[in-house]
Formats: C-alpha cells, sequence, structure tokens
C-alpha cells in the first residue's frame, strides 16, 4: 500500500513513524485555466494542489480518522461533506479513501466549471479591442478586467448625457450582448454575428435622437414646476406629479413616443380644489396643441400659473402626513386630503386606511371607506388602490 500511495499521492507524506498522520498536497485535474494580464492571454492546462491533514487512530481504521482540510479544500468540498464522510466511514484503507476523495473533487470542480463557464478565446478579446479603438476610447467609461462589461457615454442633441452598459457573452460576436439603458422604452438591438460594438453604438445614437423631444418635455417640467415624484427623475421616468398649490397636485403620464400630446392626468387633493380643475380641463381640451409644449398647454387648458421654482420652496408643498407625522412612508407621500376646506389635512393613503378601519363608525363598500377625519372629524372617503399593498 505505501508504493501504491507514494505513486499516486506523492506529495502526501507521513508526519510520524508509526504512520499515523500524513500531511501534505492532494492533486486533481482541473482542466483548461485562463490568465487575463494587460490584454495577453496565456491557456494552460494543469492540476490543482490542495492542502489537507489525515490523522488515523492506532489501529489505522478510517472510519475513526480525521481529516483536516485547507481553507481552499473546504470552499470546493462545500455541500460534499456528508459524501466524505461516507467515504471515509467505508473505505478500507487510507489509500482507497484518498482515491474515493480524489473522484469527490472532480466532480466538485466539474460542477463549479459549469457554474463559471469557461473564458472566451483569445480572438473576444483583440477583436473588442479593435472595436472599441474604432469606436473612439473617449467614449468607454467603463471594463472590467475580463472584458465582459463595458459602459459607453454619448451625448443627445441637447447636451444630456446618456450611458449604455453592454454585457458580452463568451460566443460575442455570434450572440449579441445584453444591452441596459435608462430609456422610457424598451431598447431592441437589431445583430448578425457581423455586428460589432459600433453598430450597436449607432443604434443607441438613433435611440437617443427619437426620445430627445420626449426628455425636452420632462427637462423643462423639472425645471420649471415643482415635481413631489419622484423626488429623483430618471431618464426612463414617464410619470410626473406635479404641485398645484398647498394640498393640490396633478399626475400625469407621459406618452414618450408623442410627448406633446394629452398626457393621463389625475388630480390629487381635496374635492373644492381639484373639482374646478377637471371641469376646466373638460371644457377647454379642444385648445391643446400639439406644436406647443406639454407645460404651456396644461397652463391655457387649466387655466393656472404652476408655482414657480424661483418663488417657492418644496417645503411649501411638501406637508407631513396628519397621522405619521411623516413626508415619505414607504416611497410614497401624503396623497389623500381631507375635503373640509377650513382643514383640508393631508394623509398617506396607508395611514387613512389603517385609521379609519380602526374606527367602530368608519363603514366600507367594496374598496371605499367612509369614515371621520381625524383632525377635524368631518365626513372623509377614501377609495382604496391597489398602491395600498
Amino acid at each position: 500500500m505505501e508504493a501504491s500511495l507514494l505513486r499516486q499521492c506523492p506529495l502526501l507524506l507521513p508526519q510520524n513513524r508509526a504512520k499515523t498522520v500524513y500531511e501534505g498536497f492532494i492533486s486533481v485535474q482541473d482542466g483548461s485555466t485562463c490568465l487575463f494580464y494587460h490584454l495577453f492571454i496565456y491557456f494552460f492546462s494543469k492540476g490543482r494542489d490542495f492542502h489537507l491533514r489525515i490523522e488515523l487512530p492506532e489501529d489505522l481504521q478510517m472510519k475513526n480518522a480525521r481529516l483536516l482540510c485547507s481553507w481552499q479544500l473546504k470552499t470546493i468540498l462545500n455541500g460534499y461533506h456528508q459524501i466524505v464522510q461516507q467515504r471515509m466511514q467505508h473505505s478500507p484503507d487510507l489509500m482507497s479513501f484518498l482515491m474515493e476523495l480524489k473522484m469527490v473533487l472532480e466532480v466538485a470542480l466539474k460542477k463549479k466549471q459549469e457554474l463559471c463557464p469557461p473564458p472566451p478565446p483569445p480572438q473576444f478579446y483583440s477583436s473588442l479591442i479593435e472595436e472599441i479603438g474604432i469606436l473612439g476610447w473617449d467614449k468607454l467609461v467603463f471594463v472590467d478586467t475580463c472584458l465582459s462589461t463595458i459602459k459607453l457615454k454619448a451625448e443627445d442633441a441637447s447636451g444630456r448625457k446618456h450611458l449604455i452598459t453592454l454585457k458580452l457573452k463568451a460566443k460575442y460576436p455570434a450572440e449579441s450582448p445584453d444591452c441596459f439603458v435608462d430609456f422610457p422604452v424598451p431598447f431592441s438591438v437589431s445583430w448578425t454575428p457581423q455586428s460589432s460594438l459600433i453598430s450597436i453604438y449607432g443604434q443607441f445614437l438613433a435611440a437617443l435622437e427619437s426620445l430627445k423631444a420626449f426628455w425636452d418635455v420632462t427637462d423643462e417640467i423639472d425645471e420649471k414646476t415643482w415635481v413631489l415624484e419622484p423626488e429623483k427623475p430618471t431618464r426612463s421616468a414617464t410619470a410626473r406629479r406635479i404641485a398645484l398649490g398647498n394640498n393640490a397636485s396633478i399626475h400625469i403620464e407621459v406618452d414618450p413616443k408623442h410627448p406633446t400630446m394629452l398626457p393621463e392626468c389625475c388630480f390629487l387633493g381635496a374635492d373644492h380644489v381639484v373639482k374646478p380643475l377637471g371641469i376646466k380641463l373638460s371644457r377647454n381640451i379642444h385648445l391643446w396643441d400639439p406644436e406647443n409644449s406639454l407645460l404651456q398647454n396644461l397652463k391655457d387648458v387649466l387655466e393656472i400659473d404652476f408655482p414657480a421654482r424661483t418663488n417657492l420652496e418644496k417645503s411649501d408643498f411638501s406637508m407631513d402626513c396628519g397621522i405619521c407625522y411623516s413626508y415619505q412612508l414607504d416611497g410614497a407621500i401624503p396623497d389623500q386630503v381631507c375635503d373640509n376646506p377650513q382643514c383640508a389635512q393631508p394623509f398617506h393613503q396607508i395611514c387613512l386606511y389603517e385609521w379609519l378601519r380602526g374606527l367602530l363608525t368608519s363603514r366600507q363598500s367594496f374598496n371605499i371607506i367612509f369614515g371621520e377625519c381625524p383632525y377635524c372629524s368631518k365626513p372623509i372617503t377614501l377609495k382604496m388602490s391597489g398602491r395600498k399593498s
């Protein structure tokens, strides 16, 4: 057995005369390895050595042995501890156990390689470097060490900066990369095996040009009105909740393909404030002119001037909820207002729902709850939407 053990595991040596303690390395084949260093790629096949120590009892029975592993070996064998224990219990001697351990390690390493696929061929990297050079290194914002994630920047005709993130696959360019952009519409890439980063970047620029009118509209709203939600709009955000005055606002949904057309509108606030606005919208809808900006059309149709950012602070419109005494609650702001003009206290929908549900005098009909205002005790009605959940 000693000769076989030395032949199979030449780096695992006995540590005492009784040969009850062995320490050293066990070697296992690990397929191909790739090193990526300063754009030079080296491929080679090699085995991996794992440090371990085996302590045997005096009778040399494996079922009572103790196996001590290095942290690398523990990592590889994570999830295989029970199998290793079974092999120790049933192996007649150390040599048999080590052969079983090698088999378990090879299986574990193979599964790990399946989860982490092999690196792409050298042509993958050389073609990418060439494509980036043609595109212009000044457009490159980020690239990871494996050249699998690339970020490129661009400016639209209005000077807005945009990013596109590309996740390249091992079979690039045979397979299209995954593209991530901050657009209000899906960004679909036309791709063939002959395509490249240059073709994607061209499609990216064309998409920016097609969305210029949409971003011009949303930028004007963000710059000239008080947008309550979202607090920090992204380029993909199509909705805006604009302050109209104390405890009143309008929620609009802009169509990215037709940004100057009449958007979906929803008024939020006390009935005595928002109902007249709804009447004006219906009465003046014929005045809507797609040749004008969306903001100017809203002013003309609603017969109002939006509170200007130059004259007022956002705190003038950001009244805290009368129940939880906070403005933001799980990303929502107060959108329910008492209809009593002398009260006009705002509430979060979920706060008012929980409050009314706890009152014996409240009643509910389908998704509408009727109760009393927590502040003025006047009748208040809450129509629940899907936002509660």
